[in-house]
This record gives C-alpha cells, structure tokens and sequence, in this order.
C-alpha cells in the first residue's frame, strides 16, 4: 500500500507519491528566475542549493495568487533534479490501497499532469505526476536559466 502526501490548491485535492517528497517547508519568498519557463515561480535557496519552484497553479489551470505565509513548498525529487511545489497547504499522508486509485488517461490533455485519481473515505484526491510537470522544453529552458544563474553567481545549479 503505498503512500502519499496529501496538499491543497484552491481547496482541491492533489497528493504525491511519499518517495517523491524529502520534506514540506513553511512558504518564503520566491526569486524570480530570467530565461524561466512561465510554469516557473523562480527560485528559493533550501540550504545552499538553488531550487526552482513549479508553479502548479499555472499547470493545473487555477487562477494565481500572491504567495501567502500560510503557503508550504514541497521539496521533491522530479527525475535527477529537486524541485519545490508551492501548494496552498499539506494537509496529511494518506496510504491508499491500489483498488481506490485509477490510472489518468493519456489521451486527455487535461490529465497529462496527473498519474490518476484515487478515492478516498471523503473524496477524491487528485494523484499529481511530478516527473510529467515540465515539457522537454521546459527542462531544457530551466535548465539553461539555472545554469545561467549559477554562472553569474558562481554556484552550481541544482
């Protein structure tokens, strides 16, 4: 039975895969990055690595918001590179037996973010699919400002 990380946007539902998430931290400010894909916020530094936050609100659709200090930033693991997720709030783990999750459809771009849909005892939750978050263009652009950032304050990217 595996386990995810439940988080609000807009007062719907998302979770991540436990694997995935190293921790959930309290909202700070977020620099903007040049050169970013739109579904980059910008930057924050967690420790001394330099690590772009995704803007969900952009991906899944939902109108923006100034970040608030109710907000949480979720540090996950998208492939190789670390990435945070502003959500609105964590709210729980949950451990969901495979019977109550059902696969996203491909063919439907409105889920191309998602990896499916689980059931709950109060409801659905949405099953967010951090490693389908960024195009490969948006990679490729993230990566490029990220180097360029780290370039010009002689860091390495993350």
């Amino acid at each position: 039975m595996p386990a995810f990380l439940l988080f609000t946007l807009d007062e719907r539902r998302f979770a991540l895969p436990v694997p995935q998430v190293r921790e959930a931290l309290p909202a700070v400010a977020i620099t903007p990055l040049a050169g970013a894909p739109g579904v980059v916020e910008g930057v924050v530094d967690v420790r001394g690595t330099v690590v772009p936050v995704l803007d969900l609100r952009a991906r899944f659709g939902l109108p923006p918001r100034p970040i608030s200090p109710d907000d949480h930033l979720v540090l996950a693991q998208a492939g190789a590179r670390p990435v945070l997720l502003r959500v609105d709030r964590v709210t729980d783990v949950a451990t969901l037996e495979d019977a109550d999750v059902a696969a996203a459809r491909p063919d439907d771009p409105a889920l191309r973010h998602l990896a499916g849909v689980a059931r709950l005892p109060d409801g659905l939750v949405l099953l967010a699919d951090v490693e389908a978050f960024l195009t490969q263009g948006e990679a490729d652009a993230l990566a490029a400002a990220m180097a360029r950032e780290a370039a010009a304050v002689g860091a390495a990217p993350a």
